[in-house]
């Protein structure tokens, strides 16, 4: 499937999207990627989601082709606006929005200082660590190192050791996106991880909500997941076996767990 790139205007700054709208039957769906996943590195889980549902990936601020000048602000309410631009811009009626990791926590931002913009969320292994709570398990440098490598042109099978549930084209196509993570972006976002707390965000979440959380990582332990799905107002927690990386590792299981949340009524 083709999705077609464009770009608008939203919260003052140039947003790159991929648009994803051969399937008609389900609410519009927005996919908001982590750290380092521009939107090109969803295709193959919009293209699933696609079936059923328009979905619509952008390229989160200072990633893939969307704006990235010096200073732009990486803080968590930048990034909520720009997706509140992004979806006024289109515009999407009632999207149900899915963020991964760093996008999750956008998610869950936009939904509580834009309360009735989404028909439903999905926060996929949010990072937790905010002050108070452990650091997030992935250490900055890993990132930096990752981006550096890409940029020199490191090869797959560099990266398989790292990557071991990924396909060739995965991998390669990571390679090729990651030199557009600038590095203020990447290391003001892993600051934020630690620095602004999302928890007072849950209890403000009043549309439906499906926390999906990585069962073989630590980002979202089973006991803060718990914490997190009694603080929905109308939410549940749902584990799946898979590291943080969930549809890379484990597809199926993946769309299996959503599929019937996104269907609901």
């Amino acid at each position: 499937m083709q999705p077609r790139s464009a770009h608008c205007i939203a919260n003052g700054i140039r947003l790159h999207y991929l648009d994803f709208s051969t399937g008609l039957r389900g609410a519009p769906i927005v996919l908001l990627p982590g750290i380092t996943s521009p939107a090109a590195t969803w295709a193959f889980v919009a293209e699933r989601l696609a079936q059923t549902h328009r979905v619509v990936v952008p390229d989160i601020r200072g990633r893939g082709l969307s704006e990235n000048r010096p200073g732009l602000g990486y803080g968590l309410n930048d990034y909520a606006r720009d997706i509140h631009g992004l979806i006024n811009a289109l515009p999407i009626e009632h999207p149900i929005v899915i963020g991964h990791s760093m996008g999750a926590r956008i998610a869950a931002r936009l939904a509580a200082t834009q309360p009735g913009l989404a028909s439903k969320l999905v926060l996929v292994d949010p990072p937790l660590s905010g002050p108070g709570r452990a650091p997030y398990p992935t250490p900055l440098q890993s990132y930096l190192t990752a981006i550096e490598a890409a940029s020199r042109g490191a090869s797959v099978e560099a990266f398989r050791a790292f990557t071991p549930t990924w396909t060739d084209e995965q991998i390669a196509l990571r390679l090729e996106w990651l030199p557009t993570c600038t590095v203020e972006a990447v290391t003001e976002s892993h600051r934020s991880f630690h620095t602004e707390d999302i928890f007072p965000d849950f209890p403000r979440l009043e549309c439906p909500t499906l926390l999906v959380h990585a069962a073989k990582a630590k980002v979202v332990p089973a006991e803060e997941a718990a914490e997190i799905a009694a603080l929905l107002p109308h939410g549940k927690a749902i584990p799946v076996e898979a590291g943080h990386m969930i549809p890379w590792d484990n597809l199926e299981d993946f769309l299996a767990v959503m599929q019937p949340f996104l269907l609901s009524s």
